[in-house]
């Protein structure tokens, strides 16, 4: 009887492998360059994704810049090289109190963890300024030069980013905007999009107008591209049913990695004691979330987990990570499947010719 094993050795010798070697002959024949030669220098094109045997980077923190050269070079090394990782933070950086050495917790934890992309929320020119010097190996495209506004950060040779773009909430009070990131991660595409959408309940109107807008941006996004929206929505469930719900084709991961209870309430007044709260009633919220829309014809990735970090207090302070926002980081690992087969063809063959 075959088992799974056995039909995964099949499959790359059969059909994947021949595939491969002759991505590779074209290659070298469109180049003149020959097998065993000197490493690679130039980008390679395999069926959507993209390799690149001598990563660049550009480290400019302009959001409008069209392309940041910070090409993927896949790593035969790499313990993990299906999996990606994504996180998403309300930083606070309004609040005054410990905010220098709370940031600089907050890059300790990004660097540990080492996510591929980050969403931020909350980020100011000194929070900024502290994100820059700490976590050297990431480009920070921010939104906007404002009092505050949300961050996008990209690894270093394994995130690619293709385009910038920052649309404003024109009916905002609050100087809100959507954040879009066209980028590459280990040769995936996607578009990237984070936002903090009006606080408070005062402002329910506005804050379900900027999420039909960003929610419209999913749907109609390149049929190529895996996107990903998500950061401080202030959403409430109820707000989210009075829009008739997600639109189809768009998903909740923390719904569909399993609910899991203890990575429910992104803001925990039973938990993050940072915040005085003089009711007995103590709220907890899920505001914070984080949205799906696959690629077509076929996904290629799948959403694995997802887990609240930062729960621990800064032993010099005291604090929580976060202050008055009282926010949680928000954790998410995705599996790539296409890449699991074509890295572990690509590793297999290139031992071979080499």
């Amino acid at each position: 009887m075959i088992n799974e094993n056995d039909f995964m050795i099949i499959t790359l010798n059969i059909v994947l492998l021949p595939w491969f070697k002759k991505s590779v002959n074209a290659y070298f024949e469109e180049t003149g360059e020959n097998i065993g030669s000197a490493p690679l220098k130039k980008k390679i094109k395999i069926d959507g994704l993209s390799f690149s045997g001598s990563p660049k980077s550009n480290h400019s923190s302009s959001s409008t810049s069209p392309v940041i050269k910070t090409e993927w070079n896949p790593d035969i090394n790499d313990p993990q090289p299906n999996r990606i990782k994504l996180m998403s933070w309300n930083i606070d950086g309004l609040c005054e109190k410990a905010k220098v050495k709370r940031t600089q917790t907050v890059c300790d934890i990004i660097n540990k963890e080492n996510p591929h992309a980050v969403f931020l929320q909350e980020v100011v020119s000194e929070t900024l300024e502290v994100l820059t010097t700490k976590c050297p190996t990431y480009h920070i495209i921010e939104a906007a030069n404002q009092e505050y506004f949300t961050a996008v950060m990209l690894k270093v040779g394994v995130a690619e980013m293709k385009e910038s773009t920052v649309i404003p909430f024109t009916s905002s009070l609050m100087l809100r905007t959507l954040q879009k990131i066209e980028c590459t991660i280990k040769g995936v595409r996607f578009l990237l999009m984070t936002s903090h959408l009006e606080s408070t309940k005062d402002h329910a109107s506005e804050r379900k107008q900027q999420l039909k807008i960003a929610l419209e941006h999913m749907v109609s996004a390149n049929s190529d591209q895996t996107v990903i929206f998500g950061g401080d929505l202030n959403l409430r469930d109820k707000e989210l049913q009075e829009l008739k719900g997600l639109p189809e084709g768009v998903f909740d991961m923390w719904q569909v990695t399993g609910s899991r209870k203890e990575a429910e309430f992104t803001w925990d007044m039973m938990r993050n004691t940072n915040l005085e709260w003089a009711g007995r009633f103590k709220p907890r919220c899920r505001f914070d979330r984080i949205y799906t829309r696959h690629c077509k014809p076929k996904s290629v990735i799948v959403p694995k987990y997802f887990e609240l970090v930062g729960l621990e207090k800064i032993p010099s302070c005291g604090l929580f990570l976060v202050t008055i926002g009282a926010f949680w980081l928000i954790l998410i690992k995705l599996r790539n499947k296409l890449m699991y087969i074509v890295f572990h063809v690509a590793v297999f063959n290139w031992s071979s010719i080499t």
